[in-house]
């Protein structure tokens, strides 16, 4: 087979990497990639995300087997529909399908129909209506976009004051444009957050190990929210039953909810969950893998990643099997100053001293003396451990050895897991 992955961040070269261990690969193609993902097996394409003709034309002349969809905007954007539409294989929901992520009032709507359990919410355009809204129920309480915001458009107020600003900022300012000119204000929920991935076809469900993003930028969950500052696999505070009980109440409502609307989702349907006194509610849907959570979810994988996909494409069962068993542990490293403004072209470290965790590159470009950073989040070290105490030993052993002159990282990924 020769595959097709879109996009050019950490997940892809997850998702790269993957495909590429199958025996039955034999080449993956990543359009349009990073420098530090090339290797044997994988090569990156010079076409951008958005190109979907070119993008078209080169499956067609490579005799591309299928193609993977790594990020939401192509997904937003009807990528699937228009290779499909050419007669190409692909993977990944329609632009139907991909408005779950793409609208959080359109997935609150959702839930609230088909009775999945989630967080008390008001969706508002104008400001005074919001600011009103805040003042009466109080904080700390939750701002979104509605849109696309790259992991960012999220604001947890601890006071209205706080809250104000937030809506201030999306409604009157435009901070994130369109994206933000509609907001849904929800409850503040207290516990434990994980992410469920699964693997949907229509109604059909095959859910993979839960795994723990870190969405703030410092320890102890201070400072801004990010795209994620690292994440581990599985999260062993959290039961097995619990996990269960939200793959029936949760996941397979909501993929037979999409069908009933005519959005059939056929694709990597994620799902953000926090394990309250309450029980298990939602946070929030994506149409596509996490970042970066897929890094610690798909080394456990050990059916044949590229078969599996096959399979769902072709309508017949997958295998679908996950390591149970230790720890997968992934740190970010990120350039300074993220998620805010930061300094491209700064020269990564000399990875050759790694002895125990493997780089997953994600902002990175080619420079005159090797890699060098290209965006906020640049790598991501991740290591295996027969429980949390070793991985985290191991990556952060390895992190200390490294120079990081320009870069940080969080020291306690995984801590939460050492406390239960």
């Amino acid at each position: 087979m020769k595959i097709l992955v879109i996009g050019s961040g950490g997940r892809e070269h997850a998702i790269a990497k993957k495909l590429s261990e199958s025996q039955t690969v034999e080449k993956v193609f990543v359009a349009p990639g990073n420098a530090g993902m090339q290797s044997k097996k994988i090569e990156t394409v010079m076409i951008k995300e958005s190109k979907f003709d070119q993008l078209i034309e080169f499956a067609k002349e490579n005799e591309i087997t299928y193609t993977f969809v790594g990020p939401e905007i192509p997904l937003m954007k009807g990528i699937v529909d228009a290779f499909e539409e050419s007669g190409q294989r692909i993977f990944g929901p329609s632009k139907a399908a991909a408005i779950i992520e793409g609208s959080k009032d359109f997935a609150k709507q959702l839930m609230v129909k088909y009775e999945i359990p989630t967080a008390k919410h008001q969706t508002f355009t104008e400001l005074e209506a919001a600011k009103a809204y805040v003042l009466k129920v109080g904080a700390p309480i939750v701002v979104k976009a509605d849109g696309l915001a790259a992991g960012k458009g999220v604001v947890v107020a601890e006071t209205v004051e706080e809250a104000i600003d937030a809506l201030t900022d999306m409604l009157e300012d435009n901070v994130f444009g369109a994206s933000g000119s509609r907001v849904v204000i929800e409850e503040f929920l207290d516990g434990q957050e994980f992410s469920l991935l699964s693997f949907v076809d229509g109604e059909k469900v095959w859910p993979m190990v839960i795994s723990q993003d870190h969405k703030r930028a410092f320890d102890d969950d201070k400072g801004p929210n990010t795209g994620g500052m690292g994440a581990y696999a599985p999260v062993p505070q959290l039961r097995d039953a619990m996990v269960q009980k939200a793959v029936e109440e949760i996941v397979k409502p909501t993929a037979s909810g999409m069908v009933q609307e005519g959005r059939y989702f056929r694709g990597i349907l994620y799902t953000g969950l926090i394990a309250t006194k309450e029980g298990v509610k939602v946070i929030e849907f994506n149409a596509r893998f996490g970042d970066p959570e897929t890094q610690v979810v798909l080394p456990r994988l050990e059916s044949d990643f590229a078969l599996l996909i096959d399979a769902i494409l072709d309508g017949r069962e997958p295998t679908v099997h996950f390591r149970e068993g230790g720890i997968t542990l992934g740190v970010v490293v990120a350039s300074d100053g993220y998620p805010g403004s930061v300094e491209n072209g700064v020269k990564l470290p000399d990875f050759s001293t790694l002895e125990s965790s493997q780089p997953i590159f994600a902002g990175v470009k080619e420079g005159v003396d090797g890699l060098v950073s290209n965006g906020g989040r640049v790598f991501l070290l991740v290591a295996e451990g027969k429980d949390m105490k070793e991985a985290q030993k191991k990556i952060y052993t390895d992190l200390a050895k490294l120079n990081l002159s320009g870069f940080y990282y969080r020291k306690d990924i995984g801590n939460k897991s050492l406390f239960y």
